[in-house]
């Protein structure tokens, strides 16, 4: 009989889910009527879960999954998982670390050149005709050089550093705040946020931060200034969303661009209405390439774990 895997997200890469169906027993979750019927009947035959760094899953589910030998969470974010739960269960619990480096920094540059340069507000210019019919140049307010920009990274991790090397080739001057200073980093590290923001054309948001939540706040972004910007690709709740809003209207701010919210997928009306914002469905690892290689290490895990292995991915065992 094949392992029962319990799926709570979809993975949207046909050949994993091939490769899935082959090897295990799979059920989704996210399909099932009434998933916590499901849960109370079957939970006891659950081998293994797959869930998402968004969605996690309870304390609750876990104590009705007595036979289950690996949580795989294809993503990052662990802050779902009880993981102090998992370890009393010498449980593992495994990300897929590493996997979506590239992507989140390049979404992350893109997003402060796309902020910095107009360029949502240049295409609905184009598209909505009104460069027809106001051809003057003046028509389209001046945009801002990113290239030679004072950038500050949140988070000198696998992101931050990525960022770095990115912003870096565009003649950046790059500076960090972190829990600590970085030896094998070349930047200058500034201990203090708002002193950060102070010293920065843009603010990048890159840390993984769990237990971290609205550390930027009026005072940082005030700091950073009318011709700041800020980028997040990490966690929206480390943004006070009510301060940047309010930063925005009044232009304290010159703009921001956003992969990720507080309360997901909700956004306020403010920051979408927003003229000065770039915004994104927190979609930075959505490319087939990391996708793939996400899905690929969760795949990985599994056999692992299931083979009476510890996940080499695992952070609880």
């Amino acid at each position: 009989m094949k392992p029962r895997v319990l799926q709570l997200n979809p993975i949207l890469i046909p050949s994993i889910n091939d490769k899935l169906a082959a090897l295990y027993e799979v059920h989704k979750l996210f399909e099932t009527p009434d998933p916590g019927a499901w849960v109370r009947e079957h939970g006891s035959t659950v081998d293994a879960l797959i869930t998402g760094g968004h969605t996690g899953v309870s304390r609750a589910m876990l104590e009705q999954l007595p036979r289950l030998r690996v949580v795989a969470v294809n993503g990052v974010g662990t802050d779902a998982v009880d993981l102090a739960y998992c370890r009393g269960r010498a449980l593992p619990v495994t990300a897929t670390l590493g996997a979506l480096t590239e992507d989140v920094a390049d979404l992350a540059i893109g997003l402060l050149i796309a902020a910095c340069r107009n360029l949502c507000a240049g295409d609905r210019f184009v598209r909505e005709g009104q460069w027809e019919r106001h051809p003057q140049p003046g028509a389209i307010p001046l945009a801002r050089r990113f290239s030679g920009m004072d950038v500050g990274i949140v988070g000198m991790g696998r992101v931050g550093r990525a960022v770095a090397v990115r912003a870096a080739a565009f003649g950046c001057t790059i500076r960090y705040t972190d829990l600590r200073a970085m030896d094998d980093v070349p930047h200058l590290f500034v201990p203090q946020l708002v002193e950060l923001a102070r010293d920065s054309d843009a603010l990048v948001l890159c840390a993984a931060a769990d237990q971290a939540e609205g550390i930027v706040d009026a005072a940082v972004l005030d700091a950073l200034g009318p011709r700041g910007f800020l980028v997040n690709v990490a966690r929206g709740r480390l943004v006070q969303e009510s301060a940047l809003a309010e930063a925005l209207v009044a232009g304290r701010i010159a703009g921001a661009g956003l992969d990720v919210f507080v309360d997901e997928p909700r956004v306020p009306a403010a920051l979408r209405q927003s003229d000065r914002t770039t915004l994104q469905a927190h979609r930075a690892s959505a490319t087939w390439e990391t996708r793939t290689a996400m899905a690929e290490m969760v795949l990985d895990s599994l056999a692992q774990a299931l083979a009476g292995q510890r996940p080499a991915m695992s952070l609880t065992t």
